[in-house]
């Protein structure tokens, strides 16, 4: 259980993580290597990616978290099939399920994420980190995603950088973000 609960602490810090953490497959990701890219903040893959559970196998399940995220990622049903009977999904049917936001060739996978990661830099880090605790906090029983939403709200509005990005858009310019 020590080993279960050590993976899980891991993710949590990975799932929670103010920065910006993106999984790129190129190849598979079954068992904690599909949980560890479950556990970011979102995903890419090259199309001969392919993601399974294939606990069950070997009579376990998954003990990093990956129950949890399945579901929430692809809905009870479908996680619950692919759980169950370890089936694996190739890259197609895991954009088809959410699981993954974009499918790309294995050459241009790198180039993909760093273009999408390179816009992502281009935005204000505390409303980045705003957004991650905000959409994180649907899956937290004792959080109200509502709440932790006006929150950061808040905390987001009496930043220089809210003052920085709304000018620069008043003076149609690009806005320079400092994370204050």
């Amino acid at each position: 259980m020590a080993l279960a609960k050590r993976g899980q602490d891991i993710f949590f810090k990975i799932e929670n993580s103010p920065k910006p953490i993106v999984a790129a497959v190129n190849g598979f990701a079954l068992g904690g290597g599909c949980e560890l890219a479950m556990a970011c903040h979102f995903r890419l893959c090259s199309e001969n990616a392919k993601f399974g559970q294939p606990e069950v196998n070997l009579g376990l399940i998954p003990g990093y978290g990956g129950t949890q995220r399945l579901v929430h990622l692809i809905g009870k049903g479908k996680a619950m099939e692919l759980l169950m009977s370890a089936h694996m999904i190739d890259a197609n049917e895991a954009k088809q399920l959410g699981l993954v936001n974009y499918v790309t060739t294995a050459e241009s996978l790198i180039e993909h994420t760093k273009k999408i990661l390179n816009i992502i830099n281009t935005k204000a880090p505390l409303a980045v980190a705003g957004c991650i605790k905000a959409a994180n906090a649907v899956f937290d029983e004792t959080k109200n995603g509502f709440a932790e939403e006006i929150k950061e709200f808040g905390n987001c509005f009496v930043t220089d950088d809210m003052k920085e990005g709304t000018t620069a858009f008043l003076e149609k310019r690009k806005a320079d973000f400092k994370g204050r």
